[in-house]
């Protein structure tokens, strides 16, 4: 049986992680929700997902939920983890009982299921966000009971009904805007930057060192590769000679910056990274994570590609040979490259957190409204923070 909730105040939870796929748009929809309108934002995941440190971080409340993978345990994982969901759903309504939200926004990930799920049960709308290709586990079991799917590629689609999708993109973090792409190619070379991710990539780390040697003298290089690569990256480069013109880097904190700078970027192919490297406008060699769920890094990696803002290289064949021939293509032709970086600005959606986050007051019925505080200030807000309210964790629930 449905329960009315009525919310005394706006609240919007935000449920899912596990990734920094589902986190960083989860965190980027919520800041753009509190620069629209002062509401109540809380959290729910899972303790062992990037959640449990990147919202804490930010100020923002957090519940954790026990659940277990479908996935990658055979029969009797697969039967653990049913019976972990159904008591998570039953867990789940609980929690939205005490917290009455206004509405769900899931982001896909391990929590997203329970909560949307429970939350259908007790009338509570849910919006969804599917920033890949190909459509998660999650997002696909609660398909038919979202009021709004949000998608950036056609391809996902599918598995919603027509009239509930909006196409806004990837919501991606502030500070992202299309800048204008140097076309020549200066003394100190062609600007690559190299995208591992937070966590590295071992073949790009392994591989495009080798690759980049090919045309030593006329690259200038940053390579982002992972906290715990990068005395193995800059051994590789000074290895070939190419210490003074590389700057290995664990992790980039001005992301947008660092596309700014490029003039072909060489990344994977999650959804954050091509929604980030088109928001500015950049060229790319996308070499696909191959055991992605569903392949969806191939398929985001082929749709910018088809667009002509990309060129799409897969893992097996991402050798050093294969690499530094494309570079030494790109290298050799600039006006291809300006016109990658022009399609790939025409893809971009840098604004895709607002407008999402405005869709998302609307169905909750909390009008926007004027803007009660400058982006600039957001991560000041006074917020309810988890050391002055206890961090709920749903095996608390009886």
């Amino acid at each position: 049986m449905k329960r009315n909730l009525q919310p005394m105040r706006g609240k919007i939870l935000f449920a899912g992680g596990g990734t920094g796929g589902h986190v960083f748009p989860m965190i980027a929809v919520a800041e753009a929700v509190l620069q629209l309108r002062h509401v109540e934002v809380l959290f729910v995941g899972t303790e062992r997902g990037l959640e449990a440190k990147l919202i804490p971080e930010r100020g923002y409340s957090i519940r954790f939920m026990q659940v277990l993978p479908l996935r990658g345990g055979g029969v009797a994982g697969a039967a653990r983890g049913l019976w972990r969901a159904a008591a998570a759903v039953r867990e789940a309504r609980a929690l939205l009982l005490i917290e009455q939200p206004s509405i769900v926004f899931s982001a896909g990930g391990y929590a997203a299921g329970p909560i949307s799920l429970a939350a259908r049960t007790l009338g509570i709308p849910v919006a969804l966000l599917e920033p890949n290709s190909v459509a998660g586990l999650a997002n696909r079991l609660m398909a038919p009971f979202v009021k709004r799917a949000y998608t950036a590629f056609e391809r996902c689609e599918r598995h919603f009904s027509a009239p509930r999708v909006l196409r806004l993109g990837v919501p991606i973090r502030s500070g992202f805007q299309r800048a204008e792409f140097e076309r020549s190619i200066g003394t100190a070379g062609l600007r690559v930057l190299v995208l591992g991710g937070s966590q590295g990539a071992r073949t790009l780390n392994e591989v495009v060192p080798q690759a980049l040697a090919r045309v030593a003298g006329e690259v200038e290089v940053r390579h982002q590769c992972g906290r715990d690569s990068v005395s193995e990256v800059e051994r590789s480069y000074a290895a070939l000679g190419m210490s003074g013109r590389v700057q290995v880097l664990p992790f980039l904190d001005d992301m947008a910056g660092a596309l700014g700078w490029a003039q072909l970027v060489i990344s994977r192919s999650g959804a954050s990274a091509v929604s980030e490297i088109c928001a500015v406008g950049r060229p790319s060699l996308l070499v696909p994570f191959p055991f992605a769920a569903g392949d969806h890094q191939r398929y985001n990696a082929e749709a910018l590609s088809l667009a002509g803002a990309a060129v799409t290289l897969l893992n097996a064949d991402a050798t050093a040979d294969v690499i530094g021939a494309l570079v030494v293509d790109l290298l050799r032709n600039p006006a291809r490259l300006a016109q990658m970086a022009e399609s790939a600005a025409e893809l971009g959606r840098p604004h895709a957190a607002h407008e999402i986050a405005a869709d998302l007051l609307s169905l909750a019925g909390i009008p926007a409204g004027e803007a009660p505080y400058a982006p600039e200030n957001l991560p000041n807000l006074p917020r309810e923070r988890d050391n002055d309210r206890p961090v709920f964790r749903f095996s608390e629930v009886r």
